[in-house]
């Protein structure tokens, strides 16, 4: 399997209505996607959510994230926890957790207007490419930063949201999460910062 991407009845119907999926004047990339490749080979378009949904992922090379109701997507962390390249179809979206998942290098971006090249985009892909973005997403830190466990650990989603608030606090600059970090260190600067949450 190539390329997968299961949609619900209720997006099916999202697709199918015109009026819902017109963006400056043209229509969606979920209806484009659908429109372009639901009988082409290479794509796993189905209506149907089969039991070995999650399976099909890890055996999938991509898996679609197109933009859909809201500018994200559960299939955006699925693929990465599944460890399927994911094929970002979004104009402007804002990807979470920035500093721990490296999104340019372990997706695919297509522009919404290119979806009708989508398959020769994702063909002309070279293996080196392909396998180089698999190897990263094989590191666990990938599916650690997408998954939010109990009790909660270092470099998690829940640290990943702490980090993203924190960052929006007015903390002198020694406090921020600097380029290369992991794990903000909750306890530095001032003493005025801590305060009990």
């Amino acid at each position: 399997m190539f390329i997968i991407w299961y949609i619900t009845i209720r997006e099916f119907l999202i697709i199918s209505d015109d009026v819902l999926f017109v963006k400056n004047g043209h229509r969606g990339a979920r209806a484009a996607v659908w429109e372009n490749f639901k009988d082409n080979p290479l794509f796993d378009i189905s209506t149907e959510h089969p039991t070995t949904y999650y399976e099909d992922m890890q055996r999938a090379i991509f898996c679609l994230c197109p933009l859909g109701w809201a500018p994200w997507s559960p299939r955006l962390v699925e693929a990465v926890i599944f460890g399927c390249i994911p094929v970002i179809i979004a104009d402007d979206i804002v990807l979470p957790f920035a500093d721990a998942i490296p999104w340019e290098d372990i997706g695919v971006f297509v522009d919404e207007k290119d979806v009708p090249y989508l398959d020769t985009i994702l063909t002309s892909i070279p293996p080196e490419v392909i396998l180089r973005k698999q190897r990263l997403l094989a590191n666990p830190s990938m599916k650690q930063a997408m998954l939010f466990p109990q009790p909660a650990q270092p470099g998690d989603a829940f640290h990943q949201v702490l980090n993203g608030l924190a960052r929006k606090l007015p903390h002198d600059r020694s406090v921020y999460l600097r380029p290369g970090e992991k794990l903000l260190n909750w306890t530095a600067g001032p003493v005025a910062d801590l305060k009990p949450w």
